[in-house]
């Protein structure tokens, strides 16, 4: 006679709260904008954590090519490096959803990135740019990115494709 074996339901683990979640979105800003110092050199700013996006307004400082005032092709790397990093942070954030805010931080300490490809596809030129990322692979140890950056009118600027360390 066979025996039914009795399912146990395990209850669903706590998520964090929305006050922890507010705290995680705000540290991961802090970090983007302020604490990586040459983000803030640029002017990168969050526009959004989902979907990840920021925004470089574009100034002098910025010009690779003097003559035609388009935006530096190390600044448009950065840029779209910074993002895919971003948006693994969220990623990793919503992997993670029973941590706390600290503990996620904590995480990060050691992503890096492992390799990154750029296309230029057209002049950096626009009064500001905004870039997009999304993941396309998050797995225990190494992640990949999709990026994009395009112009104040819409026009595709610059794609990227990144791989992170992320343990």
């Amino acid at each position: 006679m066979r025996r039914r074996a009795r399912m146990r339901l395990m209850p669903e683990p706590m998520k964090r709260s929305d006050a922890e979640q507010d705290k995680l979105e705000a540290a991961i800003a802090d970090l983007f904008e302020h604490r990586i110092r040459f983000n803030e050199v640029l002017g990168l700013q969050v526009l959004s954590l989902v979907p990840p996006m920021m925004r470089l307004d574009m100034r002098p400082e910025l010009v690779g090519h003097f003559l035609h005032g388009r935006l530096h092709g190390g600044v448009i790397s950065t840029t779209l490096d910074s993002l895919g990093g971003l948006a693994l942070m969220v990623a990793i954030g919503e992997k993670h959803a029973t941590e706390t805010a600290d503990q996620v931080m904590l995480r990060f300490a050691k992503m890096g990135t492992i390799d990154l490809r750029v296309d230029f596809l057209r002049p950096g030129i626009g009064r500001h740019f905004v870039a997009s990322a999304e993941v396309s692979r998050l797995g225990g140890r190494v992640a990949s990115t999709q990026m994009k950056l395009v112009n104040d009118e819409g026009a595709m600027i610059a794609t990227g494709a990144g791989v992170y360390v992320i343990s």
